[in-house]
C-alpha cells in the first residue's frame, strides 16, 4: 500500500514537472514570437524608408557616394541605449549572485568571444562594402528598379543558405522562392523605360550592376550571419546579438569613413548643404533620417535571422519590394505598370506560401511533441 502511494506521488510530481516545463516552453515561444514581430517591424520600416530617403538625397542635388554609404551604418551609437540597459541588468544580477553564493562569477557584461569578435569585424567590412554598392546603385536608378534588383538577393540567399547552413527546403519554401524571383524577372523587362532624366546609359548600367552586386553580397551575408550564430560555440542570446550588431555597424562605418576621407567627402558636406534643392535644414534632416532608418533595418536583419532563419529574412525583404514601389509612385511619381502590379501579386502569393508551409511544419512538430509526451506519461502506469 505504501509503495503504491509512493508511486502515485511520483507520478503526480512527474505530471506537475512536465506541465511546468510545457508552460515554460509556451512562454518562451510567445516571447520569441513577440521579439520576432518587433524585429520584422524594424526591418520593414528601415528597408522601406531608408532607400526612399537615400534616393531623396540624390534627387535634389546630393552626389557623394561614400557619404551615402557612411549614412547607412553611422547611426550605430543609438544601439548604446539597449546595450547600457542590458549591461546594468547583467551587473545587478552578477552582484546578487556573488553575494548569495559567495562564489566568484564571470561578469557577463561583455558576451563576445574572440571568435565572435573576429566574425563581427568580417561581417562589418562586408556590410560596409555592400552599403557602398547600394549607394552607387541608388544614385543612378529609380527606387522601383533598384528594389526589383534587390529582389534577386532571394535567389542568392537560397543558394548560400543551402551551402552554409544546410537550409532544409519544403515544397512551400521552394514555391515561395520561385514566385518571388519570378516577380523580379517580370519587372526586369520593364526597366529600360524607367531611366531617370540626366542619367546616361553608362551610368544607368553602372548603377544596375552595382545594385545587382549588392544584392548578391546581401544574399551571401544573411546565411553567413546564421552560420556564425550556429558555430559560435556559445549560447546565442539577444544581448549577444545586440553586441554583434554594434560591432558590425561600427566596422562598416569605419570602412566607409576611410572612403570618405580619401574622397574628401567631409569637406564637401557644408558646400553640398548650401546648394541642396530642398534647403540646408532639410539636407541635414535627410542625412539624419537616412542614417536612423537604415540602422533600424540592420538591427532588424540580425534580429530576424536570430529568431527565424536567413531564408525567412530574404523572403521578408523581397515581400517589402513592391511596398517600396508603391511609396516611390506616391512620393517620387514613378510609373506603376501592369508588370509591377503582377510582381506585387506574386510577392504576396510567395510570402503566403512560405507562411503556410511554416504553419504546417509547426503543426506537425506540435503533434509529434504531444505524441512523445503521451508515451512518456504512459510508462509509469505500465511499470
Amino acid at each position: 500500500m505504501e509503495n503504491e502511494n509512493t508511486m502515485k506521488r511520483e507520478a503526480l510530481n512527474s505530471d506537475s514537472s512536465h506541465e511546468q516545463h510545457h508552460q515554460q516552453e509556451k512562454e518562451t515561444k510567445k516571447k520569441k514570437l513577440v521579439l520576432l514581430i518587433v524585429n520584422c517591424i524594424l526591418l520593414s520600416v528601415g528597408q522601406v524608408g531608408g532607400p526612399m530617403m537615400l534616393r531623396l538625397y540624390y534627387l535634389h542635388g546630393g552626389q557623394r557616394k561614400w557619404l551615402s554609404s557612411w549614412l547607412q551604418t553611422s547611426a550605430f551609437p543609438i544601439l548604446l541605449i539597449p546595450l547600457m540597459v542590458s549591461w546594468f541588468k547583467s551587473k545587478s544580477k552578477f552582484h546578487s549572485q556573488s553575494q548569495s553564493t559567495n562564489v566568484d562569477h564571470v561578469n557577463p557584461g561583455f558576451l563576445l568571444t574572440r571568435k565572435l569578435f573576429i566574425w563581427s569585424v568580417i561581417v562589418g567590412i562586408i556590410t560596409g562594402l555592400d552599403s557602398f554598392l547600394f549607394a552607387v546603385g541608388y544614385s543612378y536608378l529609380p527606387v522601383s528598379v533598384a528594389s526589383l534588383l534587390l529582389a534577386t538577393q532571394l535567389a542568392f540567399t537560397a543558394v548560400f543558405a543551402l551551402v552554409l547552413v544546410k537550409q532544409k527546403f519544403t515544397p512551400y519554401s521552394i514555391n515561395s522562392v520561385v514566385l518571388l524571383t519570378l516577380g523580379a524577372v517580370i519587372l526586369a523587362f520593364h526597366t529600360s523605360s524607367d531611366k531617370p532624366i540626366g542619367v546616361s546609359k553608362a551610368q544607368y548600367f553602372l548603377g544596375f550592376f552595382m545594385t545587382l552586386g549588392g544584392a548578391a553580397l546581401l544574399g551571401f551575408m544573411l546565411p553567413l550571419i546564421e552560420f556564425v550564430y550556429a558555430n559560435a560555440c556559445k549560447v546565442i542570446t539577444y544581448d549577444l546579438v545586440m553586441q554583434m550588431q554594434f560591432l558590425v555597424s561600427l566596422f562598416a562605418t569605419v570602412f566607409s569613413t576611410i572612403g570618405m576621407l580619401i574622397n574628401k567627402d567631409f569637406q564637401a558636406i557644408s558646400r553640398e548643404a548650401n546648394e541642396y534643392g530642398l534647403g540646408e535644414t532639410k539636407y541635414y534632416m535627410v542625412l539624419v533620417f537616412t542614417s536612423i532608418l537604415i540602422q533600424l533595418s540592420i538591427v532588424g536583419y540580425l534580429g530576424v535571422i536570430f529568431y527565424a532563419t536567413s531564408l525567412f529574412t530574404g523572403i521578408l525583404v523581397t515581400l517589402l519590394i513592391p511596398i517600396q514601389q508603391i511609396f516611390a509612385i506616391i512620393f517620387f511619381h514613378e510609373k506603376f505598370s501592369a508588370e509591377k502590379g503582377m510582381s506585387l501579386a506574386l510577392s504576396v502569393w510567395g510570402f503566403a506560401s512560405y507562411f503556410y508551409g511554416e504553419y504546417k511544419q509547426t503543426k506537425k512538430k506540435t503533434h509529434q511533441h504531444k505524441a512523445v509526451s503521451t508515451k512518456s506519461q504512459e510508462i509509469p502506469d505500465e511499470v
